[in-house]
């Protein structure tokens, strides 16, 4: 028998067989476009301070995917560290509203003090940090009992909040009195009083626990201070071209896990300052939306969000390529954004 005789008398498949063989092939096919996208699938829950709501974008297809109504003014965010509440300060109401995570539901409230404004959660999950900003006050409350623990008097003006990574030291910010507040957790006193620049708005500290980097507004810059000595040792300046710098007002503060880059919002600058963190100079400036506040990470830390509080939208930034990659539409006036299981540093 010759070769060409062998393939001739080669039995053919079956049509039946053909076809399931192309079914196969059409899944398998598929599903490997399904798992080019990212291997998380998580949401940003974003706060729009005129609209009462929170906008929820699916952060998988980077799209508006839900809008959830709470009480007035909401601004101040956080999830708490088993990543099923985010907790939203409504300032006009008083209160700090819960939405389960995975239902994407309000599930309840509590009266928080006058006009809460911005929230932090210590890293054990059993007390909320409040800055009060009428009442000039850092209020603790006690996550299961939701009843107030305790409290510190601050300057005026308090918004502000960073928790140490161990959890031993709170730093509140004060926006008229100018200062950067060093709270002992445990005690809830005061350390130290630190005089910063102009209206501080924001306070992170760097994944080493031994810097705290404090946005000053007005100022125009970002105070650095060491968190042991509690003195300020270096600050970051900005200039972004065609902007005077009256335009450029640093309020969020976003360090990279690895603590190589901040991202800094510029307010009315309409940009993100992306900071070496090492070096402390700006080393590009990305245009986003207007007004910019506040900012999250991806849980990958491939994208950061941003608020961006006039033109009503979010911005998807590559942290890798330091590119705007698009632009989201949410509610009236986007204040802050979280993201569960968000790459903190």
């Amino acid at each position: 028998m010759t070769l060409s005789d062998s393939r001739v008398d080669r039995p053919r498949p079956s049509r039946r067989l053909l076809r399931k063989l192309l079914r196969v092939r059409a899944t398998a096919g598929f599903l490997g476009v399904l798992t080019v996208g990212p291997a998380f699938a998580t949401d940003a829950f974003v706060s729009n301070e005129k609209g009462n709501t929170i906008s929820v974008i699916s952060v998988e297809s980077m799209m508006l995917k839900k809008t959830i109504s709470v009480g007035q003014r909401p601004r101040g965010l956080v999830v708490s560290p088993d990543q099923k509440t985010v907790y939203v300060a409504l300032g006009d109401a008083d209160k700090v509203a819960m939405i389960d995570v995975k239902a994407q539901e309000v599930t309840g409230d509590f009266d928080a003090g006058r006009d809460p404004e911005r929230l932090d959660i210590s890293p054990d999950g059993k007390t909320l940090y409040v800055t009060n900003e009428d009442s000039n006050t850092l209020t603790f409350f006690g996550i299961e009992s939701k009843e107030r623990l305790g409290g510190a008097r601050l300057g005026v003006e308090p918004e502000g909040l960073a928790v140490s990574p161990d959890g031993k030291v709170i730093v509140a910010t004060t926006e008229t009195t100018g200062m950067a507040h060093f709270i002992d957790a445990d005690r809830r006193k005061i350390l130290a009083n630190v005089l910063v620049d102009a209206r501080p708005r924001m306070a992170a500290f760097t994944p080493d626990g031994k810097e705290v980097w404090v946005s000053a507004e007005i100022g125009g810059t970002i105070c650095i201070i060491d968190a042991e000595t509690r003195k300020i040792v270096d600050r970051v300046r900005f200039e972004v071209p065609g902007l005077r710098a009256e335009n450029v007002q640093p309020v969020g503060i976003n360090i990279s896990r690895d603590g190589k880059l901040a991202f800094v919002s510029l307010g009315p600058a309409n940009r993100v300052a992306v900071v070496d963190v090492k070096t402390r100079q700006p080393i590009k400036y990305l245009l986003v939306g207007q007004r910019v506040w506040h900012a999250a990470f991806t849980p990958d830390g491939k994208f950061l969000l941003t608020a961006n509080g006039v033109s009503n939208d979010v911005s998807v930034i590559d942290v890798a390529a330091l590119k705007v990659v698009k632009s989201i539409q949410v509610g009236e006036s986007p204040w802050e954004l979280v993201i569960p299981g968000e790459a903190k540093p």
